[in-house]
């Protein structure tokens, strides 16, 4: 590590942005994933560049990544030292049209730190105790209970929601969904038995927990069953639910920034999750392997943004053209 750092030390005296002091967007509230997204960047950045000032956070709640997303493409907010983390959400608000009249190319995508899963998690007094429970009641009417999540219809959350619903056999638009703005905030509500499910992502849910939140994980919406804090949840696969959904965290930046900035930023997160402590400071957020740069993580956000848009079309889901 002190060789990947030489370089740094040089490019640090012209102007090499990731060396410099600088701030990750979180936006949204407080307590969710985009919180968590830049708390590990910071983390991540520190452990290999421990001589630059850490990253700082601000909160720019509005949209679930809308507001953040328009004045970064406006340029209303921006420069080489402003990242703002987006999800595997932010793809799918991006293919519905619904962050403004810009394109995926109105920022750079500059790095993803590991991906998360979704859960379908319940209160700890709930009377549903396996998700085979809840797909009973929802297969007898949908409406009897309230799901809330970070997000409006067609968000990540609600498209989980929906896709549970369907599996139950029964029509998605008849579901009630509560709309929050974040995963922390939501999480709030289950707590306060003010909605009946939380359909958002492990990550958040186990944070929860870890503060003393009384939630209950039914399932966690993965290929096959995942170690760690979710040891012995089981997947909504193995319990007759074919739903698998995860969310990537990464971190994008203003499209009108020098190419060498976007190459600092670049370089700086591939040889952070790429270092030897980087697999144990992940896992401490609760998150699983997935680190994209450069060309590789440009053609993943164009291949996702395709997927999402047929399944926004699947679930009659309004798009608009950016």
């Amino acid at each position: 590590m002190p060789a990947l750092l030489v370089p740094g030390t040089a490019t640090a005296q012209s102007g090499d942005p990731s060396l410099a002091a600088a701030d990750c967007v979180i936006p949204a509230k407080a307590g969710g994933g985009f919180d968590l997204t830049c708390t590990l960047a910071r983390d991540a950045l520190q452990a290999v560049r421990p001589s630059r000032s850490p990253l700082g956070q601000r909160y720019l709640p509005g949209g679930i990544g809308a507001v953040a997303f328009d004045r970064i493409a406006t340029g209303q907010l921006g420069g080489a030292g402003t990242l703002v983390a987006f999800s595997s959400g932010s793809l799918l608000n991006l293919a519905q049209g619904r962050f403004g009249p810009h394109p995926p190319s109105a920022v750079r995508w500059i790095a993803t730190l590991g991906t998360d899963y979704g859960v379908i998690a319940v209160h700890r007094d709930s009377p549903y105790k396996r998700l085979q429970d809840l797909v009973a009641a929802l297969r007898q009417d949908p409406s009897r209970m309230t799901f809330g999540a970070g997000g409006t219809v067609g968000s990540q959350d609600w498209v989980k929601a929906a896709l549970l619903v369907r599996a139950a056999g029964r029509d998605h638009k008849a579901m009630r969904f509560v709309s929050f703005e974040g995963g922390g905030d939501a999480l709030g509500a289950l707590q306060g038995k003010h909605v009946d499910v939380f359909p958002g992502d492990a990550a958040e849910a186990l944070q929860a927990i870890a503060g003393g939140a009384a939630v209950r994980l039914l399932a966690v919406l993965s290929e096959a069953r995942l170690g760690g804090a979710l040891t012995g949840v089981p997947t909504a696969r193995e319990q007759g639910v074919d739903i698998v959904w995860p969310t990537v965290r990464g971190l994008y930046l203003s499209a009108n920034v020098p190419e060498a900035s976007v190459r600092a930023w670049t370089v700086a997160f591939a040889e952070a999750t790429a270092a030897p402590g980087y697999a144990a400071l992940r896992e401490r957020h609760s998150l699983y392997p997935f680190a994209l740069t450069g060309a590789a993580l440009d053609d993943y956000v164009q291949a996702r943004i395709k997927t999402y848009q047929a399944l926004a079309d699947e679930l009659g889901l309004r798009r608009w053209k950016p």
